[in-house]
C-alpha cells in the first residue's frame, strides 16, 4: 500500500472479498475462485469472521517488516487488509487488556505453511510486547527453541521441504504488563517410524544431516562418523540434498540456538553422542544360525559397529551383543529366555532405534520447558500457539496407524472448533441483546465416539487385542471391528455384516473405511497391533540402563533391576488419546484464534494454484461449514462508531458531522436508506447486518457518495484555484505595474543625467581648450625670449673665450679619441670571449701596442673567475679528490716520473670492497675505524728481496698489514711512528715507509712496498698523517735512500736494466748492506 493511502477498513480497496463471511453467492466454486483471485494479487490471508485462512506462496513476500508490525499494532482486527498479524495482535490485546487466557490454534496438512505461521504469530508477539535485558532474553530463548525442535522434529517430504513430524503445543508466559516470562512446550506424537525408514522421496530428521554436513572433522573423528550419507543404513540418499536448503549452516545455526536456550557443552555433546549411535544402530546388520536344539538365532555379521556404539554409549559390548540375539520373558517369579531368529533381531534393533530417539526428543522438550519456564510464582496470563499436523489422506490404502490417530486428533480439533465458535456466537449474540436462533450443523461427535468410546471404540478394541493373550493380529483387529461397529453408519469394512457393502469391489480385504468430517478415508490395517503395541524388549531397557553415559541412562528408568515393572506399558493409541483429552481440556479453558492453512499445489512452486488440491483441503478443514455457522444468524457486525463513520455521507442529517450518539446516528441512517428492518438488528454496542448483499448495497451507496463527493471537492477545489490564481494575478499586476513605473521613472531620470553630463563635459573641454591656448601662446612667448637671450648669451661667451679655446683643442681631441679606442677595444672583447673551461687556453689577441699590459691583466682575471666557477660546481667529495690530486701534484710533479700516469686516473682508496666481500668478514669486525686505503701490495723481504701479498689497510689513526689469504693481520703501525716515506725518481712502484726508533713497529725494521697505486697512497698517507699528527711527513724522492733492516742500515739503489719479466721491476739482495732494484 502506498504511503499516502489511508485504509480504515478491509472493506476498502478489497481485491475479491476479505472475509468469506460477505461472499454472496456462498458455494464451493465461488469459494475457490475468491481465495485464486487473492492469491494471484499476493494476497495470501482471508478472513472467515475471526479465522485466518493462510494461502502458501511457496515464496517470500515484502509483507513481514518491522514497519507491517507498526501498521496492525494495536489497530482493530477488521480495519485492515487480513493478515497474519491483525490475529496475533488480537489474541495479545485480549490477553494483555482483558486478561484472557489465548490460544492460537493453526492446522493444515503437511507443506501448507503451519509452521512459518506459528513462527510469524511467536515473532509479532516477540516484536510488540515490552523491552529490557530480561524481557529480550526470555524473547529470544522462546524464539531460538524453534530451530532445536525442528532440527530434530521436522523432515524433507514430498510435499515439504520442512515438514513437522510432530504435533507442537507452545504456552507462552506472559505478566500483568503483557512481558513474556517463559513458556511450556508439549509435543505429540513424534513420528518415530520415520528414523528407521522413510518413504520414496523423503529424508529422515534433519539433525542426521546437518552433523554429518556440518559437524568439525574433530566432532566427526570423536563420534566415528563420516560426511559420506550412503554409509549409513538409515539415511535415504535419493533425496540426501535438498535444493536451498544448507545442512551445515543450518547445524550452526541449531549449535548456536541451544547454547542460547541454555544447553551445556557437556549436554550437547551428549545428545550429539545418541544421534550418533542412532545412526550407527542402522548399520548393524544379521545372519542366521542354527543351534545344537534345531532353532534358529541370530548373530551379528560386523561387530566393528557394534564396538563403536559401546564406546560411544558406555556399554559392555558383550551385554548389547545377547540383547541383540535373546529375549528375556518374565513372568511372576519365572524367567524364560528365548532366541531371536534374524527378523526378530532387525525388529529389535530398529525398535530401540525408534524408542532412543524418541525418546531423546522428549527429554529435548523437557530440557527446553526448564530454560524457558516462567522464574517468578506470580499469577501468570498464557497464550498457547498450537502447531499440529493437519488432516492426512493418502491414496492406494497407505494410509496406516499414524494417520488413522492424525485424522482422530483433527477430528477432535474440528469438534472443539465448532463448540467455541458457536459459543463465541452465542456469547455476543447475548452479550449485544440479539435473540440467539438455533443453526443447524454437522455435529462430529458421533466419528469421535467410534474411535475413542471407552467400550467399543476403535482405540479401546486394538488395546484390548494387544493385551489379550493368544494369538493377536491385524486380521484378527478387523474381524474384531467387524463385528462391534459394523451397523455405524460411519464405519464401511469388506467383510461387515452389513449387506450393503458386500458389493463395494473399491474397498479391499485388509483395510477399513471411516467417513470423517473431511471425507471418507480407507486405512490399511496392517502394522496396526504392532505400532500401537509399540514394543522393546526389557533385555535391550535393561542394557541401555546399564550405559555409562548419563543421558542414555537416564533415558530408560525402566531398565533399573531395582524397579521392574511386570505391567505392560501403556499403548501407543492410549497414550494419544490421553494427551488428546489433555489438550482439548486446556484448549477448552483458553479464547480461541484460528488459523488455517492451505498449500496451494503440490510442486512446491510460487504461482500455481490447483483448484482440486485447495478444494479437497477446503472439504476436509470444515471452512464452507465454517462459513455457515457464522453466516446462519447475521453475516456482518461492526460498532457503530466506525460504522456511521463509514457510511455518514449517505445521509444529509449525519453528514459532515453528527452530534449525538452514535447509535442513534446509524438509526437514523438506516431509517433514510430505507433499509428492511428484517435485515439488520441494533445490538448495545454493534449493528448487527444480517444478509451480505445489504452491506453490498450500502458499499455501492457509498462508493456512489464518495464518486459524488469527490466531484463536489473536485467542483469546490476548481473554484477556489482560480479564484486563487485571479487574485494572484491581479496581485502580480499591481507588483508589475508599481515596478514598470519606477522603472520607467529611474531610466528617464538617466538619460537626463546622462544628458547633462555630456553638456558639462563639452563646456568643461571648451573652457580648458580656451586656457590651454593661452598658457601655449604664453609659453611659446617665454621660449622664444629664453632662446633669444641664449643665442645673445652665447654670442658672447664665444666671443670671450675664442682664445682660450684655441689652445687646449689638441689635448681634448687626443683624449677624446683614446676613450672611443678603449671603449671599441672593450666592446670586441665581449664578443670574443673563450669557453669557460678552464682548460681552454685560447685568448683574442690585442688590437694595439699600448693595451698590452692591461690585455695580460683581463687575461689573468678572466681565467681565474672561470676557475672559480668551475669549482663551485663541485660535491664535497669532488673537491676532497680535487684537494687530493693537488696535493700530490705538489708532493710528486717533476720529482716523479711516475707522477704523470697517476693524474688521470681517479683516487678510488677502497679497492677490496672489504664490506661487501664475506671473504674479509673477520677483518672488517676487527677494524672500528674508517678505512681510507685497502689495496694488495707486494712486501720486500728483507733478507732476499723476494716480495709477499699483503693487504695493506689505513685507517685515520693506524697502518695495517693483513695477509691476503686468511685475512689475519700482521702488523700494525700507528701514524705518529711513520717518519718518512722513502721512493725513487723512476716510473716504479717502490717505496719504503720509515719508523720511528725505538717504537715498538719498529722491532724488525722500516718496511719496503711495491704498489701499482704508489702516488695515490703516498698522498693518503701523507694527509692522513698531516691531518692526525699536525706534522708534515718528510716524503723523500731518491734514486738511493737507506733503510732499517732489524740493527743493520741497507741501502736501495734504483738502476736501468733489462727485465727478463718485460716492464716489472726486480729486486735483488747484493750483499748485507745493498738491495737493487732493477727499474726498465
Amino acid at each position: 500500500m502506498a504511503k499516502m493511502e489511508v485504509k480504515t477498513s478491509l472493506l476498502d480497496n478489497m481485491i475479491g472479498v476479505g472475509d468469506m463471511v460477505l461472499l454472496e453467492p456462498l458455494n464451493e466454486d465461488t469459494f475457490i475462485n475468491n481465495l485464486k483471485k487473492r492469491f494471484d494479487h499476493n494476497e495470501i490471508y482471508t478472513y472467515i469472521g475471526s479465522v485466518v485462512i493462510s494461502v502458501n506462496p511457496y515464496r517470500s513476500l515484502p509483507i513481514y517488516s518491522p514497519e507491517k508490525v507498526e501498521d496492525y499494532r494495536n489497530r482493530n482486527f477488521y480495519e485492515l487488509s487480513p493478515h497474519i498479524f491483525a490475529l496475533s495482535d488480537e489474541a495479545y490485546r485480549s490477553l494483555r487488556d482483558q486478561d484472557k487466557d489465548q490460544c492460537i490454534l493453526i492446522t493444515g496438512e503437511s507443506g501448507a505453511g503451519k509452521t512459518e505461521a506459528s513462527k510469524l504469530v511467536m515473532s509479532y508477539v516477540a516484536a510488540v510486547c515490552g523491552k529490557g535485558a530480561e524481557v529480550n532474553q526470555v524473547k529470544e530463548q522462546l524464539l531460538q527453541s524453534n530451530p532445536v525442535l525442528e532440527a530434530f522434529g521436522n523432515a524433507k517430504t514430498v510435499r515439504n521441504d520442512n515438514s513437522s513430524r510432530f504435533g507442537k503445543y507452545m504456552d507462552i508466559e506472559f505478566d500483568f504488563k503483557g512481558d513474556p516470562l517463559g513458556g511450556v512446550i508439549s509435543n505429540y506424537l513424534l513420528e518415530k517410524s520415520r528414523v528407521v525408514k522413510q518413504p520414496r522421496g523423503e529424508r529422515n530428521f534433519h539433525v542426521f544431516y546437518q552433523l554429518l554436513s556440518g559437524a568439525s572433522e574433530e566432532l566427526l573423528n570423536k563420534l566415528t562418523l563420516e560426511r559420506d550419507f550412503s554409509r549409513y543404513n538409515y539415511l535415504s540418499l535419493d533425496s540426501a540434498k535438498v535444493n536451498g536448503v544448507d545442512d551445515a549452516a543450518n547445524f550452526r545455526t541449531v549449535r548456536n540456538a541451544m547454547q542460547i536456550v541454555g544447553f551445556m557443552d557437556d549436554e550437547a555433546e551428549s545428545v550429539l553422542e545418541v544421534v550418533a549411535a542412532v545412526l550407527k544402530l542402522g548399520n548393524i546388520e544379521f545372519k542366521p544360525e542354527s543351534r545344537v536344539n534345531g532353532l534358529d538365532e541370530s548373530k551379528i555379521k560386523d561387530k566393528n559397529e557394534l564396538k563403536e556404539i559401546c564406546e560411544l554409549t558406555g556399554i559392555d559390548q558383550s551385554v548389547l551383543e545377547r540383547a541383540f540375539s535373546f529375549r528375556t520373558v518374565e513372568a511372576k517369579q519365572e524367567k524364560v529366555s528365548t532366541t531371536l531368529n534374524v527378523a526378530q533381531a532387525y525388529y529389535a534393533r530398529d525398535a530401540l532405534a525408534k524408542n532412543l530417539y524418541s525418546r531423546l526428543f522428549s527429554w529435548l522438550v523437557n530440557r527446553i520447558n526448564e530454560s524457558i519456564k516462567a522464574q517468578t510464582k506470580v499469577r501468570k496470563k498464557v497464550m498457547g500457539v498450537l502447531d499440529i499436523y493437519g488432516f492426512e489422506i493418502f491414496e492406494n490404502a497407505d494410509n496406516s496407524f499414524e494417520q488413522f490417530i492424525i485424522n482422530y486428533c483433527n477430528e477432535k480439533l474440528q469438534q472443539i472448533f465448532i463448540e467455541l465458535t458457536l459459543k463465541e456466537e452465542q456469547e455476543e449474540y447475548i452479550r449485544e441483546g440479539i435473540e440467539w436462533t438455533h443453526i443447524d450443523y454437522f455435529n462430529n461427535a458421533i466419528i469421535c465416539d467410534l474411535i475413542e468410546n471407552n467400550t467399543n471404540g476403535i482405540l479401546a478394541m486394538l488395546d484390548e487385542e494387544c493385551l489379550r493373550p493368544g494369538t493377536v493380529t491385524d486380521e484378527t483387529f478387523l474381524e474384531k471391528l467387524n463385528q462391534v461397529c459394523a451397523t455405524h453408519q460411519h464405519f464401511e469394512s469388506r467383510m461387515s455384516k452389513s449387506s450393503r457393502f458386500l458389493n463395494d469391489t473399491s474397498l479391499p480385504h485388509s483395510c477399513f473405511r471411516i467417513q470423517h468430517y473431511a471425507g471418507k478415508v480407507l486405512y490399511q490395517v496392517e502394522g496396526f497391533v504392532d505400532k500401537n503395541n509399540d514394543l522393546l524388549y526389557r533385555d535391550l531397557s535393561q542394557a541401555m540402563w546399564k550405559a555409562s553415559h548419563t543421558l542414555i541412562k537416564s533415558l530408560f528408568p525402566e531398565g533399573n533391576p531395582a524397579k521392574i515393572n511386570l505391567k505392560r506399558p501403556p499403548t501407543a493409541g492410549s497414550q494419544f488419546k490421553a494427551s488428546v483429552a489433555t489438550l482439548m481440556k486446556n484448549l477448552q479453558t483458553k479464547n480461541p484464534n484460528y488459523i488455517r492453512c492451505i498449500k496451494p499445489n503440490d510442486k512446491k512452486a510460487a504461482h500455481i494454484f490447483n483448484e482440486a488440491l485447495v478444494c479437497h483441503q477446503i472439504r476436509y478443514l470444515g471452512l464452507l461449514e465454517n462459513v455457515r455457522v457464522r453466516r446462519a444468524g447475521y453475516a456482518f457486525r461492526q460498532a457503530y462508531e466506525p460504522c456511521l463513520e463509514r457510511y455518514k455521507m449517505l445521509c444529509k442529517q449525519t453528514w459532515p458531522h453528527w452530534k449525538g450518539p452514535a447509535r442513534a446516528g446509524v438509526e437514523v441512517l438506516f431509517n433514510e436508506l430505507e433499509i428492511p428492518v428484517e435485515e439488520y438488528s441494533f445490538g448495545r454496542s454493534k449493528i448487527f447486518i444480517r444478509n451480505p448483499r445489504t452491506l453490498f448495497k450500502l458499499e455501492d451507496l457509498r462508493k456512489q457518495r464518495l464518486e459524488d463527493l469527490a466531484t463536489l471537492i473536485q467542483k469546490i477545489y476548481r473554484g477556489w484555484k482560480c479564484r486563487t490564481h485571479f487574485l494572484l494575478m491581479r496581485k502580480s499586476q499591481i507588483v508589475i505595474a508599481a515596478w514598470y513605473r519606477r522603472y520607467a521613472q529611474q531610466k528617464r531620470y538617466q538619460q537626463i543625467k546622462s544628458s547633462a553630463l555630456v553638456i558639462q563635459s563639452y563646456i568643461r573641454g571648451w573652457k580648458a581648450r580656451k586656457i590651454l591656448r593661452e598658457l601655449k601662446h604664453q609659453k611659446r612667448c617665454e621660449e622664444a625670449a629664453t632662446t633669444i637671450a641664449a643665442y645673445w648669451h652665447g654670442t658672447q661667451v664665444r666671443r670671450e673665450y675664442r682664445k682660450f679655446f684655441r689652445a687646449n683643442a689638441g689635448k681634448k681631441i687626443y683624449e677624446f679619441t683614446l676613450q672611443r679606442i678603449v671603449q671599441k677595444y672593450f666592446l670586441d672583447m665581449k664578443n670574443k670571449m673563450p669557453s669557460l673551461s678552464p682548460i681552454d687556453m685560447n685568448w683574442p689577441s690585442r688590437p694595439y701596442l699600448f693595451l698590452d699590459s692591461t690585455h695580460k691583466e683581463l687575461k689573468r682575471i678572466f681565467h681565474l673567475w672561470r676557475c672559480k666557477k668551475y669549482r663551485d660546481q663541485f660535491t664535497d667529495q669532488q673537491k676532497l679528490i680535487y684537494e687530493e690530486k693537488l696535493e700530490a701534484s705538489e708532493l710528486f710533479k717533476d720529482k716523479k716520473a711516475l707522477y704523470p700516469s697517476s693524474v688521470g686516473q681517479p683516487f678510488q682508496g677502497a679497492y677490496l670492497e672489504i664490506n661487501k666481500n664475506p671473504k674479509y668478514k673477520k677483518l672488517k669486525d676487527a677494524i672500528e675505524e674508517k678505512i681510507i686505503i685497502a689495496e694488495v701490495v707486494n712486501k720486500i723481504n728483507r733478507a732476499n728481496g723476494k716480495s709477499t701479498s699483503r693487504i695493506f689497510l689505513l685507517t685515520n689513526n693506524n697502518l695495517l698489514l693483513a695477509d691476503q689469504k686468511s685475512g689475519q693481520i700482521k702488523s700494525e703501525v700507528p701514524l705518529v711512528d711513520v717518519t718518512k716515506v722513502s721512493m725513487s725518481s723512476q716510473n716504479d712502484g717502490f717505496f719504503a715507509v720509515h719508523l720511528k726508533e725505538g717504537s715498538e713497529a719498529a722491532s724488525k725494521g722500516d718496511f719496503l712496498f711495491s704498489s701499482d697505486h704508489l702516488i695515490e697512497m703516498a698522498t693518503k698517507l701523507y694527509r692522513t698523517t698531516l691531518s692526525q699528527t699536525k706534522q708534515k711527513l718528510n716524503i723523500e724522492i731518491s734514486d738511493e735512500f737507506l733503510v732499517q733492516f732489524r740493527q743493520d742500515k741497507v741501502c736501495v739503489k734504483f738502476i736501468q736494466g733489462n727485465q727478463k719479466n718485460g716492464s716489472v721491476p726486480t729486486c735483488k739482495r747484493k750483499n748485507n748492506r745493498l738491495l737493487e732494484v732493477a727499474v726498465p
